[in-house]
């Protein structure tokens, strides 16, 4: 595993395109819907990192066949809605969009089942999905600190509620879990959301991709969310897995803090993800944005400054870890708002984040749910980043080069989670 990874200041000289790797996001929803479908589907430009080969670990224990025809392309053969193998043992990383939803899924079919994790992972809270599954009557039993993984999961009583509540406010991945889980009872069912409702676009992705599996969710102003009885999912023959928007993130703000344009391919104008968002904000604050059907673009003119902010950002969470960073190239003092998910992610990102900036000689104030970020007249150069064995640190603080500020990430290898080449990628940008 490389310690450190040392990148000196850089421009942007020519205009560059990147194309990216398969969304996280998109990529282990439809292994999931794939494998629990009535028929085969072949997954063309799947994303393949260390959660995705979580998900793809734990399926093949559960005995569904996963056949690799090509480089980032797979055809699971389904199961008909019911897993082959009912005792099983899963070991699921940090990966929450493998972890969530299994427990949801093998919950509702019942078995035998014992699911956890790395530490970090037994850290971050699964109690809310938890509560919501045993109304429904699952069994589930917490084997260390009650509201946290590791669990076990026992039979299923299919004589519980059909109205289901859920709170909204902690991680979307709950509800993205029940939706996605509840079609394979065969009754119908209403999922009530308690609290606000964050990372709403993710449920989008969720409720768009049933939907290409032939089932219909019924969604009413995010509250409440009516699944339909004698639901079947049925695959696509094909399904191509859009790229990944959060991880476009870092190049599109390549474009303002470089200015020679920066075309990201593989999302654009009709892509289901709702990071694509971040590129509306950037315009906000300095950038000219290019939309096609496949790819979005980003450069600054010359003259044009890098504005501060301050931004509600339950819209893009991921995503807004970038413009933590981006802050830095601004005026004066920014704010992200509306982020109390980032506490429960692979680290505490709000407290992780401030750390690290301060280290480039960042002002930075911490709230519960924000942070606020004024920048130095002058960023300390070769600063050391800790990235916590998260990959998003890792990737926004690559940034800083851009800044006319040499910079060390340590731990970089830490982005093999959603985007292993990364750093040769982003090295693109200066060639």
């Amino acid at each position: 595993m490389t310690q450190s990874l040392h990148l000196s200041a850089r421009t942007i000289s020519r205009p560059v395109s990147v194309r990216l790797p398969g969304s996280k996001s998109i990529s282990n929803r439809v292994l999931l819907l794939a494998a629990l479908s009535h028929n085969p589907c072949e997954i063309r430009s799947l994303l393949h990192s260390d959660d995705t080969q979580r998900m793809l670990e734990a399926l093949n224990s559960l005995g569904v066949q996963v056949e690799t025809l090509a480089e980032n392309s797979v055809r699971v053969h389904s199961c008909g809605g019911r897993f082959p193998v009912q005792h099983a043992d899963l070991f699921l990383g940090n990966a929450g969009t493998a972890f969530r939803p299994l427990t949801a899924v093998l919950a509702l079919l019942g078995g035998d089942y014992t699911l956890h994790g790395v530490a970090r992972m037994h850290e971050r809270p699964i109690g809310d999905l938890a509560d919501a599954l045993q109304q429904a009557g699952a069994s589930i039993d917490y084997l260390a600190n009650t509201g946290f993984p590791p669990l076990h999961i026992g039979a299923f009583n299919d004589s519980g509620s059909r109205l289901i509540r859920v709170r909204g406010n902690v991680s979307s991945q709950f509800l993205t879990a029940l939706l996605m889980a509840l079609p394979l009872v065969g009754e119908a069912y209403t999922v009530e959301v308690e609290g606000e409702l964050i990372s709403r676009p993710y449920i989008d992705i969720t409720l768009n991709l049933i939907k290409q599996f032939s089932v219909e969710i019924a969604c009413e102003e995010y509250r409440r969310f009516h699944i339909p009885a004698q639901a079947r999912y049925t695959a696509p023959a094909v399904l191509n897995v859009e790229g990944d928007a959060s991880g476009a993130s870092y190049f599109l703000a390549a474009g303002l803090l470089g200015g020679n344009p920066v075309r990201v391919c593989g999302v654009g104008k009709q892509s289901i993800q709702g990071d694509t968002a971040f590129a509306r904000e950037l315009e906000k604050i300095g950038a000219t944005v290019v939309w096609g059907d496949d790819f979005i673009e980003v450069s600054r003119t010359a003259g044009q400054t890098v504005l501060p902010f301050d931004i509600d950002a339950n819209h893009i969470p991921d995503a807004a870890m970038t413009l933590a960073v981006v802050a830095l190239a601004t005026g004066g003092t920014c704010s992200i708002r509306n982020i109390a998910s980032w506490r429960v992610k692979e680290t505490d990102r709000i407290a992780a984040m401030a750390n690290e900036l301060r280290k480039l000689g960042a002002t930075v104030r911490e709230e519960a749910d924000a942070i606020h970020i004024t920048p130095p007249a002058r960023l300390i150069p070769d600063a050391r980043i800790d990235t916590y064995d998260d990959h998003r640190m890792a990737m926004c603080f690559s940034l800083v080069s851009l800044l006319d500020t040499p910079v060390i990430i340590n731990d970089p290898d830490c982005v093999r989670k959603t985007f292993p080449d990364y750093f040769n990628t982003f090295a693109q940008l200066s060639v």
